[in-house]
């Protein structure tokens, strides 16, 4: 039995209000772009590139091994998790941090766990970025802080996407369908989460994935829904306000899902 996925207009072609500077709509499984605007237009990509981060994580380490804090958390800077030289925390735990606050303490202790070396970690995530064939990325840190040759776009952020909820799975949906969540929650040392992307109380369906800003970068959002079996990924960069990024965002699910429609064949 040959089963063919295949994606059939619904409906009139309709515009997607949009300010910000690129956006995507994708099918997941097959990683079909179904609308988009300057989707591979590079720019300066902030906290979503933890995607990557995440990626190499996922693939390099057990969840369950213990990450003991060390110098490497005075490279942080931004948000964070309040972790500490000597502090013990699991990779579950960073992982966590990483994907619902965002923390940039987090992200360098992943990196110094996984490669023992930052440059090194980075360099994973370059050599990941070129196996996944990502034309227009370049990473120069874990965490996604401001830098000129520390770059992506739309197009390559959804595919990053769509990898890592494959390889994450159940998992890692788990976590970053979470709304709030504790780290080390039986412990002196909990801390209360709460997840940066409103977006899981604002669109049903909605369970992650990640989103970012710095002053050059604007708001940006990457977000995946499944309803139906059909899993759509949508990323918008360079919005001016969180407000306008998740009205469009909400927009831009809306088409995907109002437009087409996964058919077995």
């Amino acid at each position: 039995l040959i089963i063919s996925l295949t994606f059939i207009p619904l409906d009139s072609i309709k515009t997607i209000p949009f300010q910000g500077k690129s956006y995507i709509v994708m099918e997941a499984s097959n990683q079909i772009v179904i609308e988009g605007s300057n989707q591979d237009y590079i720019q300066s990509v902030a906290s979503i590139s933890k995607i990557m981060t995440c990626i190499i994580a996922i693939e390099n380490m057990e969840l369950d091994t213990i990450v003991t804090v060390d110098d490497t958390i005075n490279e942080a800077w931004g948000s964070g998790i309040y972790i500490h030289i000597g502090d013990k925390i699991s990779l579950r735990d960073l992982l966590y941090g990483l994907m619902l606050r965002s923390g940039n303490d987090a992200a360098v202790m992943i990196a110094k766990a996984v490669a023992k070396d930052i440059p090194k970690f980075v360099d994973m995530m370059n050599d990941k970025a070129k196996e996944l064939n990502l034309k227009n990325t370049h990473f120069k840190n874990a965490t996604g802080l401001h830098d000129d040759d520390h770059y992506t776009c739309a197009h390559d952020l959804a595919l990053m996407a769509a990898y890592l909820i494959q390889i994450g799975g159940e998992d890692l949906l788990n976590v970053t369908s979470l709304y709030d969540s504790y780290i080390r929650e039986d412990t002196k040392q909990s801390f209360w989460l709460v997840n940066t992307n409103k977006l899981l109380k604002l669109y049903d369906g909605v369970d992650g994935l990640k989103t970012g800003y710095t002053k050059e970068a604007g708001y940006c959002l990457v977000t995946t829904v499944k309803r139906n079996n059909q899993r759509i990924i949508g990323v918008l960069m360079k919005e001016s306000a969180p407000k306008t990024r998740n009205e469009e965002m909400c927009s831009m699910l809306d088409y995907g899902f109002n437009n087409y429609k996964q058919e077995i064949i």
